[in-house]
Formats: C-alpha cells, sequence, structure tokens
C-alpha cells in the first residue's frame, strides 16, 4: 500500500470517527433555534394563500454570518464529543467492534486525541465569534459531552439524561443568535432532552439486546415529546397547521421503529431504531421550524434529511 494510500484511508478512518451523518442532525438544531429565536419573519398565516407565500424577503439575512458560525461550533462540538467517544470506548470496542477505526488501528489514540480536542477548541472559537451567550452554551455542551463519554453514558439513568442535556443545549445555541431570545426559549430544550434521552435509552441494548421496560420507557418519552410538540400551538405566533405534516412524517418514521424493537428487543432491530431515531431528529426539527416561521423554512431543514441518509449509507451512526 502506497504512502497515498495509507494518508487516505487515516483520512476516512477519523472522518468516520465524527459521524458526518449525525453531525447534519446538530446543524438542524441550530436551524430550529435560529427559527424560534424569532430572527426569521414568519410568513405563514392560517389561511389557504399562505402556502403561496414566498419565503424570499421573510428571511433576516443580517444574522447569516452568525448562522455559519454557530454550524461551524456545533460540528465541532459534535464532531469532537463523537471522537472522545470512541477514544473511551476503544477497549470496549475492541471486543464488541473490532472493525472500528481505533480498534482496526486506521486511527491512533494520539491522532484521536488531537483531532477531538482540535474539534472542541474550534466550536468554543466559532461559538464566540456570535456571542459571549454563545460560548457559554458551547462550553456547557463540550463538558457535558465529555461528562457523558467518559462517565454517565454507563448510567441508565444519568446517560440519557446527560445526552439529552447536550442536544437541548445546542438548540439553544441556535436560538443565542438573538442572545436575549435564550432565556424567553429555554423550554424548547426540554423537547431535545425527552427524545434523546428515549433514543440514549433504548440504544443501550444495541449490542446484546435490551429489555422491554426499557423500550417502554423510551415510547412513554416520545409520547411526551410529540405531545410536547403540539402543545407549542398554545404559543402566541406559533402556526400549528404549518407543524402537522412534518409532525406526521416524524411519528411516521421513529414511533413503529420504536415499536419493533420494544416488542422484540434484539440488537438488529434496537440498532435500527436508534439510526431511525437519530436522524428523524432533523424532521422534529423541521416540524418545529415549520412552526414558528413558515412551511418553507420546514423543508429548508427537511432537506438536511436526504443528505444525511445518504452519509448514514458510507459513515456509522450509532
Amino acid at each position: 500500500m502506497t504512502a497515498a494510500n495509507i494518508k487516505s484511508e487515516q483520512f476516512w478512518a477519523y472522518l468516520q470517527m465524527m459521524r458526518p451523518a449525525n453531525i447534519l442532525t446538530a446543524w438542524a438544531d441550530i436551524l430550529v433555534g435560529y427559527a424560534a429565536s424569532g430572527a426569521v419573519v414568519a410568513l405563514s398565516f392560517p389561511s389557504a394563500e399562505s402556502w403561496a407565500t414566498p419565503l424570499i424577503g421573510g428571511l433576516n439575512f443580517s444574522h447569516g454570518m452568525a448562522i455559519a458560525w454557530l454550524l461551524l461550533a456545533t460540528t465541532g462540538l459534535y464532531g469532537g464529543g463523537v471522537v472522545f467517544n470512541d477514544l473511551f470506548d476503544a477497549d470496549i470496542d475492541a471486543v464488541e467492534r473490532p472493525e472500528r477505526p481505533l480498534p482496526s488501528g486506521r486511527a491512533s489514540r494520539r491522532g484521536a486525541i488531537g483531532l477531538g480536542v482540535a474539534l472542541l477548541v474550534l466550536a468554543g472559537v466559532a461559538a464566540a465569534q456570535v456571542s459571549w451567550v454563545s460560548a457559554g452554551l458551547a462550553g456547557f455542551v463540550a463538558i457535558a459531552a465529555l461528562l457523558y463519554d467518559a462517565f454517565s453514558k454507563h448510567n441508565a439513568i444519568l446517560g440519557p439524561v446527560n445526552m439529552g442535556l447536550c442536544r437541548g443545549a445546542n438548540l439553544l445555541l441556535g436560538v443565542s443568535v438573538i442572545s436575549a431570545e435564550v432565556m424567553d426559549r429555554w423550554f424548547l430544550a426540554l423537547g431535545s432532552i425527552a427524545y434523546i434521552a428515549a433514543i440514549t435509552a433504548i440504544s443501550q441494548g444495541e449490542v446484546h439486546g435490551g429489555k422491554r421496560q426499557t423500550g417502554i420507557l423510551s415510547l412513554v418519552m416520545l409520547a411526551a415529546v410529540l405531545g410536547g410538540a403540539l402543545g407549542l400551538g398554545f404559543l402566541p405566533n406559533y402556526y400549528l397547521g404549518n407543524e402537522l405534516p412534518f409532525i406526521a412524517l416524524f411519528a411516521g418514521l421513529v414511533v413503529p421503529a420504536f415499536l419493533r424493537a420494544t416488542v422484540n428487543p434484539q440488537p438488529d432491530l434496537i440498532r435500527a431504531a436508534v439510526k431511525s431515531g437519530i436522524l428523524s431528529l432533523i424532521v422534529l426539527d423541521a416540524a418545529i421550524a415549520a412552526g414558528f416561521t413558515h412551511w418553507l423554512y420546514g423543508l429548508l431543514v427537511l432537506s438536511l434529511l436526504p443528505i444525511s441518509r445518504k452519509l448514514a449509507q458510507i459513515f456509522a451512526v450509532t
């Protein structure tokens, strides 16, 4: 094997550790947070004519650079977090998943540490370009991710909650485009916490199989997420009609997969449920973003899904 081929294989190994398909779900969090902040002018109305209303002219492009920085920040946060996750799991993966980059030798521990640190530092620097509130949220996500990687993921209760906090704070990172709105929209993080906690809980059986009770708990949390998303319709200037098509798609993608994994908690069905749950976060974000703004903005967020699915065919998700 030539030196060029070796470097190419190493590049792909480190890229695989970053979970590119999953990073797009983190982008969706930023975009829905941006929508919830009020930085996007809502153009939807309860009348049928709203479906013909153009979105161009409704977007506040003055925040475009801030969004670019936050997308870069969340890329660093998610990428760095999962790289360290693989580092902490290297010994376990050597037994259970020897094909992964570190156990297979395609990536080195030193290289992975360097990559993880660089990504988290990049995240902090990028977030600081927006505001100190953004930087603080990025710092919180980074610390919470490392705590999950090193300790809490081995606890059946703390692990799911910890991972949920990472994603909830990541959504608020998008809201921080307008710093003052973070305190007003904090409750949106609860939905992310519950949903990611549901995925994390059921994922604990993706190697050796799980328990039906865990699947039932995940379904209960999923029902709470759906109820909470629909409950946003009580907010002023939130258009539930825009949300409904997206939330129906979300339920259709996730609920059957979770039901199958609950009824028969075998590793392959659990992995399928986890994969569906992670990628469908984009659909959930699209639903909420559409409610805060316009159905076309929801489609913009939803456009990340086919890209993420395509990447999931190349790179591992779980």
